[in-house]
């Protein structure tokens, strides 16, 4: 598989972050309607949430246009604190005029069968991409990720079996080492087959797992092995606290 290097651009502030990556997605929305009439993206949870909220009152995001789904899901009740969705929904969803049936969740009344509830989310995806694209895996315009301390992302956790899925877009998870255990997330096929993939860290909390991910792949932590198909690019927007040890090139972003 050919691959570009990642871009990383970090910046003095969060506040300057969320500018800059509020300006990204709404050029990646803007190219993906010009091609395809829709703009097809991935969330994961965590922190990322909260720094979306740049793109709240902007009025060039075009949210009856988003088909939004999320990197990885927790199975729980979509109204539970833990739920991704539920802090989508607190952090952003609530606060734009995003048509709900554009926001595709987990069906929690199939919780009891994890084969089941995460073969039911793959055939959202299938309805959006395979009936449309025609494509082995589905090409989402953007997936918006973060990492955890042991550079886990989505629901893929390092020495897990779930890093060498090759076949299915959805898998579960049912003993990941971060609670909740039960999970949902998408795999390495979809998440590389992206034409774009932004990770999004804040803080000097981020450095050490941020400097393993970038100047040392070679370890293999999950984050560092999303690698993109060509054209696909993984871009990193970072702020300098968290970019504190890393020795991986910077550029310098232009809007």
């Amino acid at each position: 598989m050919t691959q570009q290097a990642p871009v990383l651009y970090s910046f003095t502030s969060p506040t300057e972050l969320i500018d800059a990556l509020s300006a990204f997605i709404i050029k990646a929305q803007k190219e993906a309607i010009e091609k395809k009439g829709r703009f097809a993206v991935a969330i994961s949870g965590g922190s990322l949430p909260k720094q979306l909220n740049g793109l709240i009152g902007k009025p060039g995001v075009k949210w009856d246009k988003w088909q939004v789904y999320y990197a990885d899901e927790r199975v729980v009740p979509l109204d539970h604190e833990d739920s991704n969705h539920r802090l989508c929904t607190d952090e952003l969803f609530s606060k734009v005029p995003i048509p709900s049936e554009n926001i595709h969740t987990i069906d929690y009344s199939l919780a009891d069968d994890l084969e089941e509830l995460s073969d039911a989310y793959e055939k959202e995806l299938i309805h959006e991409f395979a009936m449309k694209d025609a494509a082995r895996f589905p090409v989402f315009d953007l997936i918006l990720l973060g990492f955890g301390p042991d550079g886990h992302t989505a629901s893929l956790f390092p020495g897990h079996p779930l890093l060498s899925e090759e076949d299915r877009w959805v898998a579960y998870i049912e003993d990941s080492p971060k609670p909740p255990p039960k999970r949902i997330t998408l795999t390495y096929p979809v998440i590389n087959h992206a034409a774009r993939v932004a990770f999004v860290a804040a803080g000097a909390g981020k450095a050490d797992t941020l400097h393993t991910l970038l100047d040392e792949p070679e370890k293999g932590l999950p984050a560092s092995r999303v690698r993109l198909m060509q054209p696909g690019q993984v871009y990193w927007f970072v702020d300098d606290a968290a970019a504190a040890k890393v020795a991986y090139p910077r550029t310098s972003f232009q809007e």
